[in-house]
């Protein structure tokens, strides 16, 4: 192991151990030995077999379905780690769930994306590092430090390889204009918004296009996919407008209830998705795509266990 690592340990949860394994090869550092397990009433047990003292530790785990108990498992390692007088804590979790509940969208609606910030902070985390968080102000919900890394840049490179011709890239919604012109930047393609009106949760409806679509290969971007309605009734407008393809990109492949189904419309041509989330065998469909986010985080430990800037990871 290389001597400017000999402080780090890497600890993973349940939630994704494929993504914890790769980011312990890229960095040469084995996962600590740790049983993390739960009793039979369901309450949590973590059992850590190797000294952390002095250790900076990174603890790997999305709080992706299911959340609470993966939330409870993330919370009870830092609280070990904290306990077992770790140097720095440093919580990674490349999804963060709760995220969507950032704000009072009406009258007694719960904070619950800063509850959950509290949460993690209260259990003894000293610095946060995230990917593509639902909504960037989250950031400022922690007392602690945040790193805050974007998946674009993987899903351009990607799309670059690609090499396809007459490309725009589509908003789902006026919401994600922002994340939507970043990725038109980066492909100098133009951008085109999807004018939706959404009359309850999980369900959406298309009202209109801005932009040209017509004959073009259309690249639907967003932050994540969960029961698929914005993605499938976008694409669905999409082709009946004129599109020639569509491609449907996010970082996080929640996938929940109808989502799979809903996704294997002849509408949809490739669903490209990172592995914040680990997806498993049976959700996996022959026209996704999954690129990993390994590398960036593996990246991201190594600067901040440094003290050494990450915007170069921006570039």
């Amino acid at each position: 192991m290389d001597g400017k690592f000999q402080g780090v340990k890497l600890i993973a949860g349940n939630s994704n151990p494929i993504l914890a394994q790769e980011i312990s090869q890229i960095l040469d550092i084995p996962l600590t030995n740790a049983t993390i397990q739960t009793f039979s009433d369901g309450e949590i047990s973590v059992n850590v077999n190797e000294t952390v003292r002095g250790a900076d530790v990174y603890v790997i785990q999305s709080t992706s379905n299911p959340v609470n108990d993966n939330l409870m498992e993330l919370l009870i390692i830092i609280d070990a780690m904290k306990r077992a007088s770790a140097g720095r804590i440093n919580a990674v979790i490349p999804y963060y769930g709760y995220g969507r509940q950032d704000r009072k969208a009406k009258s007694r609606d719960p904070i619950t994306a800063k509850l959950v910030a509290d949460l993690i902070t209260v259990a003894g985390a000293d610095r946060v590092i995230t990917m593509d968080l639902h909504a960037t102000q989250i950031q400022g919900f922690f007392n602690v430090p945040v790193d805050h890394l974007l998946g674009m840049n993987i899903l351009a490179d990607y799309f670059n390889e690609l090499n396809l011709s007459d490309l725009v890239v589509v908003s789902p919604d006026a919401g994600s204009v922002k994340r939507s012109r970043l990725l038109a930047q980066k492909l100098e393609a133009p951008l085109a918004i999807i004018d939706k009106r959404r009359p309850k949760a999980n369900v959406s409806e298309v009202m209109n296009i801005i932009g040209d679509i017509v004959g073009k290969n259309c690249i639907v971007i967003d932050d994540m996919i969960d029961t698929a309605g914005t993605i499938c009734n976008g694409a669905e407008a999409l082709i009946k407008l004129g599109a020639k393809n569509v491609y449907t990109v996010c970082t996080h492949g929640v996938l929940s209830g109808p989502a799979i189904e809903r996704l294997k419309t002849d509408n949809i041509k490739e669903v490209v998705v990172l592995n914040t989330i680990q997806i498993p065998e049976e959700k996996k469909l022959d026209k996704m795509t999954i690129l990993s986010v390994g590398p960036i985080f593996a990246k991201a430990i190594e600067r901040v266990h440094d003290s050494k800037s990450l915007s170069k990871l921006f570039d």
